[in-house]
């Protein structure tokens, strides 16, 4: 049984403590919900499940963030919810998690996307070890580990997402200058695309004023500007803030259903999803994780990866970017042409759901027939979907 992307639509990205900041989480993955089913008139009642990605899940984005989310985008109270966490592929995972129901005859009708509010991440404390105790420890939930068991700091070390950037760098030989270029030319890239308001909605801040646009790209940004930053990770390193993803708010939901179902409801698709893969790396070089899920879903649907007609590759970090494309072997030029996310932004649990709409978007555009969107995830995975223009 065929998977179909009927329809896929995104706020716009936020930048953290911006123009997203005062936006409830739940609210925000309520939004494209609610969307949706305006602009396709399907009968919400006919909706098998509401699958979203959030890795996060320590504030307003608890308890089954899908849940609330559907429910205050006024689904009916009979559509369940389940919220998915793979990290920053948390979004992804929904897709193939709606895709593998669909395949195996749980249902012909899903919502699935991701969301992120990374600005309202909330602190969080551990308990004493004792009562009375006074070794609590807090951490920041926005970005990287926290409550880490120390068995896992012994077999496998705990480095933050930006060593193992620059952990990549060194392993692959790629310099500071070639990170800076290619962070360069994804703003370039992503500020010549005017983003087509058919799949990014306005979203009202708390002024009431209207956000229709992602709020990192920097069309005036310079390698030279680049070249005055000092490195962020390591003081002798060579990954600094502007080739690294930054921390960003968002959200993304798209339609998902059956070819039967599509057909029989008379509905325009924008593509079949064909398969998907995961793979693990190790911890320290998570940023290679596309490399291997790459290959493996190649292999599983017998694509040669030069027969790709485009890539969304999420750009984590310029290092794991570069040596993603190298080591794959792919077309610069058909990879993130409109740019990635150092430029428009990561927020974790949406972002896959973004490049794989993005990537379902640009194939109708631009008459391709075959795409792959592609990531790496914290804690060492690596993760691809492919997909086929009808």
């Amino acid at each position: 049984m065929n998977t179909y992307i009927i329809d896929a639509i995104r706020t716009p990205i936020g930048n953290f403590g911006g123009t997203l900041k005062d936006v409830r989480t739940d609210d925000l993955a309520a939004i494209p919900i609610k969307e949706l089913i305006k602009r396709t008139k399907i009968n919400p009642e006919k909706i098998n499940d509401v699958i979203l990605g959030c890795a996060n899940q320590a504030g307003e984005d608890n308890r089954n963030i899908a849940r609330m989310a559907l429910l205050l985008a006024g689904l009916p109270f009979s559509v369940p919810g389940e919220t998915v966490n793979r990290l920053c592929a948390s979004g992804m995972s929904a897709i193939i998690n709606a895709h593998r129901a669909i395949k195996s005859g749980d249902g012909d009708l899903f919502i699935a996307g991701g969301i992120e509010n990374m600005t309202r991440g909330p602190w969080v404390i551990s308990k004493a070890s004792k009562a009375f105790g006074r070794d609590s420890q807090m951490f920041d939930s926005s970005f990287g580990w926290r409550f880490i068991n120390p068995k896992m700091k012994e077999l496998y070390g705990t480095d933050g997402m930006g060593t193992t950037a620059e952990n990549v760098a060194r392993e692959y030989g790629i310099s500071r200058e070639q990170q800076e270029a290619f962070a360069f030319e994804s703003h370039m890239k992503a500020a010549a695309y005017e983003a087509s308001s058919k799949h990014i909605i306005r979203v009202s801040d708390s002024d009431g004023e209207e956000i229709s646009v992602d709020g990192c790209i920097r069309a005036s940004t310079s390698i030279e500007s680049m070249a005055r930053l000092p490195p962020a990770f390591d003081e002798n390193g060579t990954v600094t803030a502007a080739t690294s993803s930054p921390l960003t708010d968002g959200a993304v939901a798209m339609i998902v259903c059956s070819e039967e179902y599509a057909q029989r409801m008379n509905m325009p698709s924008m593509a079949k999803i064909v398969a998907g893969a995961v793979t693990g790396v190790h911890p320290s070089m998570m940023g290679i994780g596309p490399i291997s899920a790459g290959r493996k879903l190649s292999d599983r649907i017998g694509w040669k990866l030069s027969d790709v007609d485009l890539f969304e590759v999420n750009e984590a970090f310029s290092s794991q970017s570069i040596a993603t494309i190298s080591e794959l072997g792919l077309d610069s030029e058909r990879v993130n042409i409109h740019g990635g996310a150092i430029a428009i932004g990561h927020p974790l649990g949406a972002s896959g759901a973004r490049i794989l709409g993005q990537a379902a978007s640009l194939l109708e555009s631009t008459a391709g027939s075959r795409a792959m969107a592609l990531m790496c995830i914290g804690g060492g995975m690596g993760i691809g979907v492919a997909i086929e223009r009808l």
